[in-house]
């Protein structure tokens, strides 16, 4: 058994509105360092700690955690849509050991994902289907939110279910750093939106989810003239949390609570829980050592972007 481990920030505007051409070949060369690194390693199973943007989770039921014995990616942003290649019978026993260790997950047979979940296996993986993969999500918009400690927990029981296996097993985790994109939150919206949020969103028209998506492109277009305009992206945290991940002290983030986090880096930064959760469970294979690092801020993506992989020492 072995186990390695990638995090990488999602940005539904690659494309749409992209940075300078230095910075994306950049971020181009960083993520084909680490599909080539992905590949190296050649997982036999891989576990997916992502969030959603109300495109598969509402507020008619609103887990803190799922874990997916099936799952469809709809393709929002261009993104990649279709089937993910999960292991039914693996998610099954895995689910099975994260309740058994105490920690709450629901499950799904028919999760709905979106961008945050596709995108990392689309660019590290090169598609939805190339590798079985577990789908797990972490709410990290929807209030009531998990705090740290429970995204670890959860981490830590999903690696200790992985140490059983007989397979190499890739974490990856999805999202951050710090941002605050244009996420509707129930307690300020309208009727309409709110009945979106409770679950008649999961299924939008196309012109109305083009509508959504243009919001998003034009926040960000604001955002490059004005940031001011969403809460600012917070270099400076954005380090010190990749510091304590690549150190594998993430259990000193679970004083820090979700209104303090919103506070710091901005509301979507919730999304780190899923890093969190990925170096949790790498954890349980014993100390590691953090490998390749980057880190920028890209107003055009609204985000703090990063990349960081990991290994066991031994």
């Amino acid at each position: 058994m072995s186990a390695y481990l990638h995090c990488l920030s999602h940005t539904p505007l690659v494309g749409y509105l992209d940075p300078a051409p230095e910075v994306l070949a950049e971020v181009d060369g960083v993520v084909a360092a680490a599909r080539a690194a992905i590949a190296a390693f050649d997982p036999e199973l891989v576990v997916l700690f992502a969030p959603d943007h109300y495109n598969g989770f509402f507020y008619d039921v609103m887990p803190s955690f799922c874990i997916g014995m099936a799952a469809t990616a709809i393709g929002d942003f261009h993104s990649a849509a279709g089937e993910l290649a999960v292991p039914r019978e693996l998610a099954e026993a895995c689910a099975k050991a994260v309740l058994e260790a105490g920690v709450d997950a629901a499950v799904s047979y028919r999760m709905q994902v979106d961008h945050g979940f596709a995108q990392p296996l689309e660019l590290l993986l090169g598609g939805l289907d190339r590798r079985p993969v577990i789908p797990v999500f972490v709410n990290s918009v929807a209030i009531p939110l998990p705090g740290f400690q429970r995204a670890r927990l959860l981490g830590e029981a999903i690696g200790r279910f992985a140490r059983t296996l007989e397979r190499r097993v890739l974490f990856l985790g999805s999202g951050g750093l710090s941002h605050q994109p244009p996420v509707p939150e129930l307690a300020h919206v309208d009727a309409r939106m709110a009945d979106r949020l409770m679950g008649s969103g999961r299924h939008l028209p196309a012109d109305e989810r083009q509508a959504r998506q243009q919001r998003v492109i034009t926040a960000a277009e604001r955002f490059v003239a004005d940031p001011h305009s969403l809460h600012p992206l917070n270099p400076e945290w954005d380090q010190h949390f990749l510091d304590l991940l690549a150190q594998g002290r993430m259990a000193e983030l679970d004083g820090l609570g979700n209104a303090d986090l919103s506070a710091l880096a901005g509301k979507s930064t919730h999304e780190v829980k899923t890093w969190v959760a990925a170096c949790a469970a790498l954890s349980a294979f014993g100390p590691y050592q953090a490998g390749a690092r980057y880190y920028r801020p890209i107003p055009e993506w609204i985000a703090g972007f990063g990349s960081l992989s990991a290994r066991p020492l031994s």
